[in-house]
C-alpha cells in the first residue's frame, strides 16, 4: 500500500476517534409556563410564552444606537453586557434581541487588526478573546483567539466552541503554563503544547483537559516529543488518570517506553501507581507502588520492582536472561501520635544480581549499582510512664551481594533499664562515692542465622538458627578530689546463654580442620574492674609585644588508669577447650566461638592504662578582627593512648595509639590523621611474608597511617565580592535577574562556582613485609556558566593504580517553564548517559517527560 494513502487513513481514523470522543449534544432546552394570577377572576390564567431572554441584559458604552425594526442594539468603545452570570467588555458589541445573538469584538488598529482583546467573565472564570459569539437562548457560544485561563495553565485557541457552561471544545489549540508569557511579560512562550483537539470540561469543584494528538515546542521549535493523548486534572484534589511514559534507546535491551502506567486515589489515605517498562529485546519490568499516609498518625509506601532483563541475541554466545525483584517497605510514625509505643520500618530486600541488572540508569547515578551490602530493619519501641524500662523489638536483614549470605536476626529484643543512683542523697547535692553510684542493666534475646538466599525459612535454615540472651550491668561512680583531681571507679558483668556450641577436632581423612556445632545449651559469666584518674593542666608562652605570633596555649588532659579482669580461660569455666591441629600442635579455642553471644575472655588482665589528650592554640595578629588578633587551632585534638599489662606473660606493652584532628585557613582545611606504632621488633623468617613479635622493646614501627584532607573551595574565598552597581553604569533584568552592562553592552553578574577537595591516604602493614596503601584524590563541585547555565560534576583519582574511578559529569539549564538536565558517566564498567526535560507547573510535572536512556552493559564502547 502507498505510504501517503496509509497517512491518510489514519489521520481519517484519528479524525473520528477524537470527533466521536468530543462531540456533545446541545442541552435540551426546557420551557417553563409564567402563571399571572388575574385580578378579576383568580380561576382564569394565561400562560405566557417564554421571552428570548431569560434575564434582564444591562449594557453600557461611550456611544448606543438602536435599531427598532431590526430589533438591534449597538454599543462602541467601552462597551459592556451584564447578563445573567456574564458579563462583556470589549471595545464594540451586537445584541440581536430577535435572533438571541450577542456579539462582541476587541479593539482594532489601523490596519483593521485587533490589539487589544475583549474581556469575557462568566461565573468568576475570565477569558480574552479577539470576537465572540454567544447564544441566550442554548448558553452556546464561538470564540475566535481566545485566551483562557485554567490553574497554572493558559490555552489560546485559533477557534473555540463552548456548548454549555461545562464543556469547551477548541481545535489547533496551544497549551503552556509559561508564567511569563501568561503574565503577558512575553510574546511568546518559551515552551507550547501543540494539541490538534482539547475538550475543557468543567465541575463544580474541578475541572480537566482532555488533550488529543500534542507535540511539544521549546521556543517555537518542535521536538520529539508526541503526546497521544493526556488527560489534565484542575483540582485540589487526586484524580485516576494514565501516566504517560518516556522514552528512549538502549544498546544493550533496545528501544523502550519506561513508567507507562496508572494512577488511582483509594479512599482518603491510600493511592496506588502501577508502572511499567517495556523493552524491545524482551527485557521489560513492572513496579506497583502504593502511598499511605493519615496525618498526626503516620505515612509510608510499599513498591516492588519485578521484571526480566535480556541481553544479547537469542541463540549467539551473548545472550543472557535474568530475572530479578526488589520489594521496599517505608513506615513512619509521627512522633505526637503516641510517645509510649513507635513502630518503624526500613524494608530493602532485593535478589543477588538486582542491581548488577538493573534496566533503571538512577541506580548507576547514585552509585546503587556499587553497593556490597543491603540491610532492612523492622522496629517497635514501648516505653512506660512510671516504669523506667525501654523494651525495643528488632527484625532485621542483612544480604551481602558479594558473597551471597544473608544474616537474619527474627526476633530481636531488647531490655534497657533508664540509669538509676543505688543510694540517695542525704543532702539533696550528691557528693562522694557512694551517692553518685550509678547502675546501668539491660537484657538482650537474639536469634540469628546466616544462611543462603535460597535456604531463607527452609528446614536448613531453622536448623542453623541460634539463639541467644546476654545481661549487662554496669556500675560507675567518681569523685574529686584535691580539687583539681577526677577519680572514677567502675565495674561491669557480662552474663550470656545460648543454645549453639562449638567443637573443634581434626579430620585426618579429609586433612581439614572440622567446626562441629552442637546444639546444646550452655552459658558464661565474666568481669572487669576499672579505676582511673584525670585532671587538666595548662600552659602558656606569651611573646613580645609587636610580634605576629602574640601567644601559643596549650592544654593537656592526661588520665591513667588500672583495668583488672581474672583469666577465663581456665579448666575450672569450662569456656574453652583444645585440640589438636593439622601440625599436631595443642591449640586452645572456646566453644562459644563463632556463636552470636561473643566469647569470654582469656588470659588474666591487670593493665595500666594511659591517655594524653592535647589541645594547642595560637593568638596572631590580624587586621581583619576587631579585637586586632585572632585565634589559630593547631590542633583541636592530639590524643595518645596505650596500656602496660602487668599479668601478661609477653608483650606486656599494647600498640601505641596516636590520632589528631585540626582545621585550618578559617576552619575550612579539614584534616584528620591516626597511627599505629609497635612498640617491639619484628622479624621475619626467610621465605616468610607474616612477622613475628619479639620481646625486643625499643624498636617501634609505624604499623598503620591514615590521613583524610578536605577542604571546600568557593569563588566567595577569592577575593572581595564585586560591587556591579558601582563598576558599571547600566543595569538590566531579566527573568528577575538583575544584569550589569559595561560600556560595550556585554551583561556582567556573578558566576558563583565550588569546587570540594578530597583527599585520602592509607597505610597498613599488620605484621607484614609487604605494606599495603591506597591513595585517592577526589573532586566534587559546580559551576554556573549563566544565572540559569550550571555546570556539575564529581571525579576520584586513584594515586596508586593511576586511574579515574567513578566519574559523573552533569549540566542543567533552568528555563522558565521547564528544566533540562543531562548526566553522563563516562568511566567505570557502567557507561551510561541520562537526558531529561521536566515541567515545573505541578499539573505537568509527571505527565511531559523525556528521557533519552543509554546502555549500561559493561565494557561495552560508548
Amino acid at each position: 500500500m502507498d505510504k501517503t494513502v496509509f497517512k491518510n487513513i489514519l489521520q481519517f481514523l484519528i479524525i473520528l476517534i477524537f470527533n466521536s470522543f468530543l462531540a456533545q449534544n446541545s442541552p435540551k432546552k426546557v420551557i417553563k409556563a409564567t402563571v399571572i394570577n388575574d385580578t378579576i377572576s383568580k380561576k382564569d390564567t394565561i400562560v405566557a410564552p417564554k421571552e428570548s431572554l431569560q434575564a434582564v441584559v444591562d449594557y453600557k458604552a461611550d456611544d448606543i444606537r438602536r435599531d427598532v425594526p431590526k430589533r438591534m442594539i449597538y454599543l462602541n468603545k467601552n462597551a459592556q453586557v451584564k447578563y445573567q452570570d456574564m458579563q462583556i467588555d470589549a471595545d464594540y458589541i451586537s445584541i440581536d434581541e430577535e435572533r438571541s445573538l450577542i456579539f462582541a469584538r476587541g479593539k482594532l488598529d489601523s490596519l483593521g487588526k485587533v490589539f487589544e482583546l475583549a474581556q469575557v467573565d462568566q461565573g468568576g472564570k475570565k477569558y480574552e478573546v479577539e470576537s465572540f459569539n454567544y447564544n441566550t437562548k442554548t448558553r452556546e457560544a464561538i470564540a475566535y483567539n481566545a485566551r483562557t485561563e485554567e490553574s497554572e495553565g493558559l490555552i489560546v485557541a485559533p477557534k473555540t466552541k463552548k456548548y454549555n457552561d461545562s464543556v469547551f471544545v477548541m481545535r489547533h489549540a496551544e497549551f503552556t503554563t509559561d508564567p511569563y508569557y501568561i503574565d503577558k511579560k512575553d510574546t511568546r512562550p518559551d515552551y507550547h503544547l501543540l494539541a490538534s483537539y482539547i475538550k475543557m470540561q468543567k465541575g463544580k469543584n474541578s475541572s480537566s483537559l482532555i488533550v488529543g494528538p500534542a507535540q511539544m515546542y521549546i521556543e517555537d521549535v518542535p521536538t520529539p516529543l508526541i503526546l497521544p493523548f493526556a488527560i489534565l486534572p484542575f483540582s485540589s484534589k487526586r484524580a485516576a488518570g494514565i501516566l504517560i511514559p518516556s522514552f528512549g534507546e538502549r544498546e544493550d535491551v533496545g528501544f523502550f517506553l519506561n513508567g507507562i502506567g496508572y494512577y488511582q486515589p483509594i479512599g482518603e489515605h491510600f493511592d496506588l501507581k502501577v508502572l511499567a517498562d517495556i523493552y524491545t529485546k524482551g527485557s521489560w519490568t513492572i513496579r506497583p507502588e502504593m502511598n499511605y499516609l493519615k496525618k498526626y498518625r503516620y505515612s509510608g509506601n510499599f513498591s516492588a520492582d519485578i521484571g526480566s532483563t535480556v541481553r544479547g541475541i537469542k541463540g549467539l554466545d551473548n545472550y543472557s536472561k535474568t530475572g530479578t525483584y526488589r520489594i521496599a517497605w517505608r513506615h513512619t510514625q509521627d512522633t505526637k501520635a503516641n510517645p509510649f509505643l513507635t513502630f518503624s520500618a526500613s524494608v530493602d530486600v532485593t535478589s543477588q544480581t538486582f542491581y548488577n541488572n538493573t534496566v533503571n540508569n538512577n541506580y548507576i547515578m547514585d552509585q546503587s549499582v556499587l553497593r556490597t551490602q543491603q540491610n532492612s530493619t523492622v522496629t517497635l519501641t514501648k516505653r512506660f510512664l512510671k516504669l523506667p524500662a525501654t523494651i525495643t523489638g528488632t527484625a532485621s536483614y542483612s544480604q551481602n551481594f558479594a558473597t551471597g549470605l544473608a544474616d537474619l536476626r527474627l526476633p530481636q529484643m531488647n531490655v534497657a533499664i533508664n540509669q538509676f543512683y543505688l543510694f540517695k542523697s542525704k543532702t539533696g547535692v550528691r557528693s562522694g562515692l557512694l551517692e553518685n553510684i550509678t547502675v546501668n542493666t539491660g537484657l538482650n534475646l537474639s536469634n540469628f542465622v546466616s544462611t543462603a538466599e535460597g535456604e531463607l525459612f527452609t528446614d536448613a535454615m531453622w536448623d542453623k538458627l541460634q539463639t541467644g540472651l546476654k545481661n549487662n550491668i554496669a556500675l560507675g561512680t567518681n569523685t574529686t578530689f584535691a580539687k583539681y583531681f577526677t577519680f572514677s571507679l567502675g565495674a561491669t558483668v557480662d552474663n550470656a546463654l545460648t543454645t549453639k556450641t562449638l567443637t573443634k577436632y581434626y579430620d585426618p581423612i579429609q586433612n581439614i580442620e572440622v567446626d562441629q556445632i552442637n546444639k546444646q545449651i550452655a552459658g558464661y559469666s565474666i568481669f572487669s574492674t576499672t579505676a582511673s584518674v584525670q585532671t587538666q593542666l595548662y600552659g602558656q608562652a606569651n611573646f613580645k609585644k609587636g610580634s605576629t605570633i602574640q601567644a601559643i596555649r596549650h592544654m593537656m588532659t592526661p588520665s591513667i588508669g588500672f583495668t583488672y579482669s581474672p583469666d577465663f580461660g581456665g579448666e575450672q569455666f569450662g569456656y574453652f577447650k583444645n585440640f589438636y591441629n593439622a601440625n599436631g600442635a595443642l591449640t586452645p579455642y572456646s566453644i562459644f566461638d563463632k556463636g552470636i553471644v561473643g566469647s569470654p575472655t582469656t588470659g588474666m588482665v591487670g593493665a595500666l592504662n594511659y591517655n594524653i589528650g592535647n589541645n594547642i592554640e595560637m593568638k596572631v595578629k590580624s587586621k581583619s578582627d576587631s579585637t586586632g588578633v585572632k585565634k589559630m587551632k593547631i590542633f583541636e585534638s592530639l590524643n595518645v593512648s596505650g596500656n602496660y599489662n602487668f599479668a601478661a606473660k609477653s608483650h606486656p606493652f599494647s600498640i601505641i595509639s596516636v590520632s589528631g584532628q585540626s582545621s585550618f585557613f578559617d576552619n575550612k582545611l579539614s584534616v584528620n590523621t591516626s597511627l599505629a606504632i609497635e612498640p617491639y621488633k619484628i622479624l621475619f623468617a626467610p621465605g616468610s611474608d607474616t612477622g613475628i613479635r619479639t620481646e625486643d622493646f625499643g624498636s617501634f614501627s609505624v604499623q598503620g597511617f591514615n590521613v583524610q584532607l578536605s577542604y571546600p573551595l568557593s569563588s566567595e574565598l577569592f577575593g572581595e565580592k564585586k560591587d556591579y552597581a558601582k563598576t558599571y553604569s547600566q543595569k538590566g533584568e531579566i527573568r528577575n535577574e538583575n544584569y550589569f552592562f559595561d560600556d560595550d553592552n556585554y551583561a556582567h553578574f556573578d558566576q558563583a562556582w565550588t569546587l570540594n577537595v578530597n583527599a585520602n591516604y592509607q597505610y597498613s602493614r599488620n605484621l607484614t613485609r609487604t605494606a599495603t596503601k591506597m591513595a585517592s584524590i577526589g573532586l566534587d563541585g559546580s559551576l554556573k556558566l549563566t544565572p540559569y547555565w550550571n555546570i556539575n560534576g564529581s571525579t576520584h583519582y586513584d594515586m596508586v593504580s593511576k586511574e579515574l574511578a567513578y566519574t559523573r559529569i552533569g549540566f542543567s539549564r533552568d528555563q522558565r517553564s521547564f528544566t533540562i538536565n543531562f548526566n553522563w558517566v563516562p568511566f567505570g564498567q557502567y557507561k551510561v548517559y541520562d537526558f531529561f526535560i521536566g515541567i515545573k507547573a505541578n499539573i505537568l510535572s509527571d505527565a511531559l517527560k523525556y528521557k533519552d536512556r543509554s546502555f549500561t552493559q559493561p565494557n561495552a564502547p560508548f
